[in-house]
């Protein structure tokens, strides 16, 4: 079978940082291209952190910088209190030595969906930004992308306000355009990543694997569990994004419902809320699937399947 194409749209961020890690070295997965965002930090920081990651793991895989910025509203939102001042704290990198791409994001992901012969999977793990600026300036690559399957959202409860997840809150125009493309969607939401949880046994297990994978899972989720005990309370940390990666490799990992979603972009109480029509109340047909529950153990074993890829 021929691995599937993936554009990775990500802002590191250390979930996003095991995303890469996970869909880079899989035979699996031809990952074309990096594209970034600002998110989790700042665009320059996030940047940056795609960048030493690649460094680290000595991925030949282009990085392409993106939007800075949401598509309409002037808040960028942020999260340091997760993620930490450079917003992939934890790891000590080597000075960086690796550039980005002279292209950005926006038009790289136009040029490759153009240049597809519809086969390429658009994977986000960050604010939609840049997929949806590429197609409001150029509507002919929505029949171009095979699917896109993202982190963000919940039909459930959010982690930014009861009402919304941090990816769809932080640029909700730009989901509302990427549900409303009229392609393949599947969203990886809150509801089954805090199923997820990074538990000291877990870091413990995937520490042992002696690679340099282990040692930047170990290095990630050592700061990531501090920060989510803080806020949440939790003893480890949702790994929210590297879901996406692990239902393209297996997708019997998650257990999904079709159904409409639509984007809140206009409320002040519930700004950026999924909702997910599960019961199908508004009789409309559905446009995207759903997470609603996971194989723990199988996502795990696809963790450590990744980070044994890098021996």
């Amino acid at each position: 079978m021929e691995p599937r194409k993936i554009i990775l749209d990500c802002d590191p961020g250390h979930d996003d940082a095991i995303a890469i890690m996970l869909a880079a070295k899989n035979p699996a997965i031809d990952l074309l291209g990096i594209t970034v965002v600002a998110g989790n930090q700042t665009l320059d920081k996030t940047l940056v952190n795609t960048l030493n990651v690649c460094q680290f793991l000595d991925l030949d895989v282009p990085v392409y910088k993106g939007c800075g910025q949401p598509m309409i509203r002037d808040k960028q939102v942020i999260a340091p209190e997760i993620h930490g001042e450079s917003g992939l704290d934890g790891p000590q990198f080597e000075a960086l030595s690796r550039d980005p791409e002279s292209q950005h994001a926006v038009n790289y992901i136009i040029d490759t969906l153009l240049a597809s012969d519809g086969d390429v999977t658009v994977v986000t793990t960050g604010p939609m930004t840049n997929l949806a600026m590429a197609m409001r300036l150029c509507p002919d690559i929505l029949p171009k992308i095979h699917e896109i399957v993202l982190m963000g959202g919940c039909y459930q409860l959010g982690n930014m306000t009861p009402a919304a997840e941090f990816n769809v809150l932080a640029d909700a125009d730009a989901a509302h355009v990427v549900f409303t493309s009229g392609r393949s969607i599947t969203m990886v939401g809150l509801d089954v990543t805090r199923k997820v949880l990074c538990l000291p046994s877990i870091v413990e297990r995937m520490g042992k694997n002696q690679t340099r994978a282990a040692k930047l899972f170990v290095d990630l989720m050592m700061f990531f569990n501090k920060t989510q005990k803080q806020v949440f309370g939790w003893d480890g940390g949702p790994l929210h994004d590297p879901v996406t990666i692990a239902y393209l490799l297996d997708p019997t990992v998650l257990t999904t419902k079709s159904c409409f979603t639509q984007i809140d972009i206009r409320s002040e109480q519930s700004y950026g809320r999924t909702n997910c029509d599960l019961f199908n109340i508004f009789k409309r047909p559905p446009n995207s699937f759903v997470a609603v529950d996971i194989d723990v153990a199988k996502f795990w074993d696809i963790i450590e399947m990744g980070i044994r890829a890098y021996a």
